[in-house]
């Protein structure tokens, strides 16, 4: 089938939860760790190694404070990354087009 490429999909998102971190984060830009983890139903430890996946392909960027003495993590979705869900989102629609 001309047309057809699987391989343009990206690896970085193409996965359950960095689609789902991807998708919610294109909707709200900033969302904090603990928000992330319940709309996600994701455990601490998975939706970390996620987030560091994404950060190391620069598509998030993750933000480390505290307020007051709790520390506070936010995560970013980058100029980068909106970009990439952008293409991501025309490949998918490539290989479901008929």
């Amino acid at each position: 089938m001309a047309g057809f490429d699987v391989n343009r999909l990206d690896d970085a998102i193409h996965g359950r939860l960095r689609l789902g971190i991807m998708a919610y984060l294109m909707d709200v830009e900033a969302a904090d760790f603990t928000e992330l983890k319940t709309v996600l139903d994701a455990t601490q430890g998975n939706l970390s190694v996620h987030l560091r996946k994404l950060e190391e392909a620069g598509y998030v960027e993750i933000v480390k404070s505290f307020q007051g003495r709790k520390p506070l993590t936010r995560v970013h979705v980058t100029p980068q990354g909106r970009k990439a869900f952008a293409d991501y989102l025309d490949a998918l629609a490539g290989l479901v087009k008929r």
